[in-house]
């Protein structure tokens, strides 16, 4: 089940942009993009109400959103009424041109996704979306986030986080699924992808931001991936 998939919940999340802790997550990309990424074709996955694709279109991207909520998507479509925006299925990524992609993101969208075996299957799906140095970008929250307090959302009430182990549902203002480092490790392995940089941004005296644990806690991982040619 996708969490944001009805329209209330939606028309909330539309409402965000980079406040906060949300700003730390994309305070950085455009380095790393820059860094990684060749070329400007590239696709939202799990775009929602069109907010990371918005952004990497500011990057200079022709980036294609896609995800599974018709509700969000509509929302997209009103903000961004030239973007493109699709509805695909899980298992619907061949929809799409196959090898043609210089940059598949991912914002946050895994943290919500179950099972070793889906996660696996959607990133052999996203992987073969990439041209030849193509990249994958998969942000997600670290395991820290659900047993800190931040500026953008409190999380010390939920008092079964901080016993949950991997693959167990977590609690923000959602359920999320703990997903640490060592099981996207696996899960990236599994799927035929190398991991090419790991990014864990901390917050900075300069950043526009009242931060609570940010300065000395990560709430997000940033993965560049690749294809494995091994």
């Amino acid at each position: 089940m996708n969490v944001y998939e009805d329209a209330e919940r939606a028309a909330a999340y539309a409402t965000l942009e980079f406040p906060g802790t949300y700003y730390l997550a994309f305070r950085d990309l455009p380095e790393i993009i820059g860094k990684h990424v060749s070329g400007t074709r590239a696709v939202d996955f799990g775009c929602g109400a069109g907010r990371s694709t918005r952004f990497l279109k500011t990057l200079g991207f022709d980036a294609i959103g896609v995800d599974i909520a018709e509700d969000m998507l509509i929302l997209a479509r009103e903000r961004d009424p030239k973007g493109d925006y699709r509805r695909v299925e899980t298992a619907g990524l061949r929809e799409l041109e196959q090898g043609a992609f210089d940059l598949v993101f991912s914002a946050f969208t895994f943290d919500n996704i179950p099972t070793m075996e889906t996660k696996v299957a959607l990133f052999a799906g996203l992987r073969d979306l990439l041209r030849p140095g193509g990249k994958i970008i998969n942000m997600v929250s670290s395991p820290e986030i659900y047993t800190y307090d931040w500026a953008s959302f409190t999380n010390t009430c939920f008092a079964g986080n901080f016993s949950a182990k991997r693959g167990d549902s977590v609690f923000t203002i959602m359920n999320d699924i703990l997903w640490p480092d060592d099981a996207y490790h696996e899960t990236y392995a599994a799927a035929k992808l190398a991991v090419e940089q790991v990014c864990r941004p901390l917050g900075r005296e300069s950043d526009p931001c009242a931060y609570v644990s940010e300065m000395t806690v990560a709430p997000w991982v940033i993965w560049v991936l690749r294809k494995d040619e091994g």
